[in-house]
């Protein structure tokens, strides 16, 4: 078809038109560089509706005006042969019921719509609106192209109503007054993807060198990085120490422990600075975790700690008392208790962050070594979670109790004993993990778990007072 009389610029149109739409490949030109005679073919999008149309016009133009396109150009279109004008018009049909004819639909917009137009004027990217009528606020929220998800460009609209009442000796005049604010900014939002193991290991062989689940619980590292850092409970580490030293030397790992005291006297922020020096002085990484081996106080410290170091590194814990077993290492709350200057008073757990483990590893065997008041302690909390959760684990709790306590949750030759003192713990971690999992971040103040959590924390931090966590819960 090419001859003289007709424009080489119109031939490769068609040519790419016919291609395009067999393999689906959206196309644009500029307008700039095709005569204007030439453009009024391709300045309409060319569905199936609108083809037989811009031939119309086409064939209007040739006859009307000198400067439109010849007849043999509109003749062009009869010279295909049919089956192929069949192809093009079914092609296009098709185009035009798949999203792709968005894409393809662009090159074909006049100069008078703008970029982010569709041909029907609407907006090509798609909006979020916001009203909240009780702060009187209208948001249209636009994603962005590069973080459609995470990032909005917005533009905020307050309504405000404001009502004024003068009273004078003939009559009371009220003034109606709205007051239309406007304003234009951005959003980013962004979900934290928490996720974290509570794993329970098989009763007494956490410390075995021949079991590698404490040494996996701290993550992959490169071949030939043999060291570790872990923060230990002073008291802990009188008993395990050696033990936990044996563990990773026959691992082949450098061990470095820092001791911290685990009492509630010594739950202040003077303690996480000595974990930040410590972990300073280590150099540890950004991706390394470290484990913190203890009861609650010294897991909250740790928290705080991987919380505040280099915004945030992984930390395992490693519970080692029945109360941090079923309570303090289940959770994401980390804290330390705040002596204020001002009124000289000591606020329990004032100073904190929600702050998850990457993981949690318990072997019930520490309980062993605890007092039997310390057992008694975390029975207070567990027995809060029975009362507001549980019938069954009241009468585990009501039945066994005592015997349970008596053999410190390690009965030699009872194994009856044994598997109930297993049923107990793992009915508490369970519970906890269902009241707090859909609220980590407290969102909700209304939780069942704070049973008992109403004036206990007053009694704990009366100066002088003997009395326990789980006992002032009792009490309370």
């Amino acid at each position: 078809v090419i001859e003289e009389d007709y424009h080489p610029c119109l031939v490769v149109v068609l040519a790419v038109s016919f291609l395009s739409s067999i393999f689906r490949i959206p196309f644009s030109f500029s307008r700039q560089k095709i005569p204007p005679r030439i453009y009024i073919s391709i300045s309409t999008i060319m569905t199936a509706e609108t083809l037989s149309q811009t031939i119309s016009q086409m064939r209007d133009a040739a006859s009307d005006s000198s400067e439109s396109l010849p007849t043999k150009v509109l003749e062009a279109w009869k010279t295909l042969p049919k089956d192929v004008r069949e192809s093009l018009v079914s092609l296009e049909r098709t185009s035009a019921q798949l999203k792709s004819v968005e894409s393809m639909a662009t090159f074909a917009t006049t100069s008078s719509t703008s970029d982010d137009e569709k041909a029907d004027g609407s907006s090509i990217e798609e909006t979020i609106v916001e009203e909240n009528e009780e702060a009187g606020t209208k948001t249209v929220l636009k994603p962005l192209e590069r973080a459609p998800h995470n990032v909005f460009s917005f533009d905020k609209t307050l309504t405000q109503e404001k009502m004024q009442v003068n009273k004078t000796p003939a009559a009371v005049v009220t003034t109606k007054t709205t007051v239309v604010t406007r304003t234009r900014g951005w959003r980013n939002v962004f979900t934290l993807p928490i996720s974290y193991d509570v794993n329970v290991i098989p009763h007494g062989t956490l410390l075995d060198p021949l079991n590698p689940q404490l040494l996996d619980s701290t993550g992959v590292h490169p071949e030939g990085y043999n060291r570790r850092f872990a923060v230990v409970d002073a008291a802990v580490h009188q008993i395990y120490g050696d033990r936990i030293q044996t563990y990773f030397t026959e691992n082949g790992i450098d061990l470095t422990v820092c001791i911290l005291n685990g009492g509630e006297a010594d739950k202040r922020p003077a303690a996480v600075d000595t974990l930040l020096d410590a972990l300073c002085a280590y150099k540890l990484r950004r991706r390394e975790p470290f484990l913190a081996i203890g009861g609650g106080v010294l897991l909250d410290i740790a928290g705080m700690g991987a919380c505040l170091y280099r915004r945030g590194v992984p930390f395992v814990r490693v519970p080692t008392t029945l109360l941090a077993i079923v309570d303090a290492s289940v959770g994401v709350k980390n804290g330390v208790d705040y002596c204020c200057d001002p009124t000289g008073e000591t606020y329990k757990n004032r100073v904190g962050s929600f702050y998850a483990p990457s993981s949690c590893v318990l072997d019930p065997a520490f309980i062993a070594t605890q007092c039997q008041r310390n057992i008694c302690n975390a029975f207070g909390e567990i027995v809060k979670l029975a009362l507001v959760r549980s019938v069954d684990l009241f009468e585990l709790l009501e039945t066994h109790g005592p015997a349970l306590i008596q053999a410190k949750f390690a009965p030699e030759s009872n194994d009856n004993l044994k598997e109930i003192g297993s049923r107990i713990i793992d009915s508490s971690i369970q519970i906890m993990l269902e009241e707090l999992g859909p609220n980590l971040w407290e969102y909700k103040l209304e939780r069942c778990v704070d049973y008992g959590h109403t004036f206990s924390k007053l009694l704990e931090m009366v100066p002088g007072a003997d009395i326990m966590h789980g006992e002032a819960v009792n009490v309370d």
